[in-house]
């Protein structure tokens, strides 16, 4: 990538990072033409080629963007600090849905990049997003106190089931072209309430209900 692309007014830099969330969000990776791109950007396509040099080039940058901005703003939020976990997912749910508002298709894209099947990047996707779990998950789980918990539990196990349960999700609902924010901010409410019932003590539980 050319460095004359965080030179750009921020503005400018969102206009085309949310032009690529969107094409790309909307298509296969093969079928997202860089044209379109820059045209929802308002831009050249030869602009476009000068920031980013070719397509692997920009889908690869917004998936790295997506990630590291998911995390640095999750550490803003200080959900990584948090020894409550309901709280911490609380604060992780609303610094994403933050992040939604402020790039539409980025929740959309996401799902779809992890789920692209095109040699050309599906490797190095999916290799990034393993790491970026274990380093989310390693954060949320190292400051658990397991008293909190129902005995016996298996605090990774309960964590990858919430997770997954967190993807299934977002899946459905992009199939269904429904990613309404609002929407997945009321859902994600009752889901978090639902854990604490299945997960927490007793007393712990009825505390959060509080």
């Amino acid at each position: 990538m050319n460095q004359k692309f965080y030179s750009l007014p921020e503005e400018k830099q969102r206009a085309i990072l949310n032009a690529g969330f969107h094409v790309f969000s909307q298509n296969t990776y093969k079928n997202s033409p860089m044209r379109e791109i820059a045209e929802t950007a308002g831009i050249s396509k030869s602009l476009l080629f000068h920031y980013f040099h070719n397509k692997k080039e920009l889908y690869l940058y917004l998936w790295t963007f997506c990630a590291e901005i998911t995390i640095e703003e999750m550490k803003k939020s200080g959900c990584y600090q948090q020894t409550d976990l309901f709280e911490s997912m609380e604060s992780g749910k609303n610094a994403k849905l933050r992040l939604m508002r402020m790039y539409p298709d980025m929740g959309t894209f996401a799902v779809k990049a992890f789920c692209e099947e095109d040699p050309e990047v599906c490797r190095e996707i999916r290799g990034s997003m393993d790491r970026y779990i274990q380093i989310h998950a390693s954060a949320k789980l190292e400051n658990l106190n397991p008293d909190d918990f129902i005995p016996g539990i298996d605090l990774k196990m309960m964590y990858k089931d919430m997770y997954l349960a967190s993807e299934g999700y977002l899946w459905e609902k992009m199939k269904l072209g429904n990613l309404n924010i609002d929407e997945m901010e009321r859902d994600f409410s009752e889901l978090l309430s639902f854990w604490k019932k299945i997960y927490l003590k007793k007393g712990k539980a009825e505390y959060h209900d509080d």
